[in-house]
């Protein structure tokens, strides 16, 4: 099977590299352009480009495939199917169309359920005890197509989005090849979606990340494990400067009641009031330095008895 690959960051990786290492013959890997990086603006290309570059595999680099001169160049490949994993832009129908089999996708959701460009991370948020590992054929619509396979997985209550993705990339890479090799040995069946349960899973913007204390102790436990280990959820300290948080857990007891984002901290512990009980800091980030333990950086910040997080909402 003449395959093209479609993927950009690290997470993609694992699947290219399943191909190249099966009997299929990947044509070229269609990554986004290197960006500029740094005070000198090197361009740095992709995760997914450094690899293939390394592994001598043809490299097309693009940012859309709308173009003249990229859609020609994939037709010109004569590909049996296409593969992506995180590329990163829709792929217009004409382009789906160019290989004998289509395009299909390796998407970390229990489909239809978190359809979009974040599902693990929304899966999380919204407390989720299970994703899932899906391959589907692409179509129009945003991941809308008939799936060829679906395997559930457990979302540990603390893990985090960068953490469960990584696992779930490296997972969900031989389930791409056995699905390719189905497709190969003309036995894959695809079940169409149902459209019950139909969410989407939308990027993180900035007013996802800051922390409102006003919220539940698991809620905002859950947005922390969301957004970590970046962009990171923050609250702001009382001199208006930034303190990611990184790393928490639902407190089951504090040596003293707290009002909501009042901190209590002691050599080995810091803890933050919610609005139904408390939530323990354990690792942070203060502005221009490196994570570190909740209570080391409660130790070296000296706070203030009774000091509060953030802009309370609502107080």
């Amino acid at each position: 099977m003449k395959i093209i690959f479609a993927g950009t960051p690290q997470v993609a990786v694992p699947t290219l590299q399943a191909l190249v290492d099966s009997p299929h013959e990947v044509v070229a890997v269609i990554t986004r352009s290197a960006k500029p990086k740094g005070r000198g603006k090197t361009l740095i290309p992709s995760e997914v480009g450094a690899w293939a570059t390394e592994h001598g595999l043809n490299v097309l680099e693009a940012d859309s495939l709308r173009g003249e001169e990229i859609q020609s160049k994939v037709a010109s490949l004569n590909a049996d199917l296409g593969v992506v994993v995180a590329y990163g832009a829709i792929i217009p129908q004409h382009v789906l169309d160019m290989p004998k089999h289509g395009w299909v996708n390796l998407h970390f959701s229990d489909l239809p359920r978190w359809r979009g460009a974040a599902p693990v991370q929304r899966a999380i948020e919204a407390g989720d005890q299970t994703t899932a590992v899906n391959i589907f054929q692409l179509e129009a619509g945003l991941d809308t197509g008939p799936v060829f396979f679906s395997r559930q997985v457990a979302i540990d209550e603390q893990v985090n989005a960068g953490d469960l993705l990584a696992s779930l990339a490296e997972s969900g890479a031989p389930d791409v090849v056995s699905v390719v090799d189905a497709i190969t040995a003309g036995t894959a069946a695809a079940t169409p979606q149902v459209e019950d349960g139909v969410t989407y899973a939308h990027m993180l913007s900035k007013a996802d990340l800051a922390l409102d204390f006003m919220k539940s102790a698991r809620v905002l436990h859950n947005q922390v494990r969301a957004c970590a280990p970046t962009p990171a959820a923050f609250t702001e300290l009382p001199d208006g400067k930034r303190l990611k948080v990184l790393r928490t857990q639902v407190a089951a007891d504090c040596p003293v009641a707290l009002q909501p984002g009042q901190v209590h901290a002691t050599k080995k512990q810091v803890w933050v009031g919610t609005a139904d009980g408390v939530l323990e800091l354990l690792a942070v980030a203060p502005a221009g330095k490196n994570q570190m333990e909740a209570a080391a950086w409660a130790r070296g910040a000296r706070l203030e008895e009774n000091m509060i997080l953030g802009a309370v909402e609502g107080a």
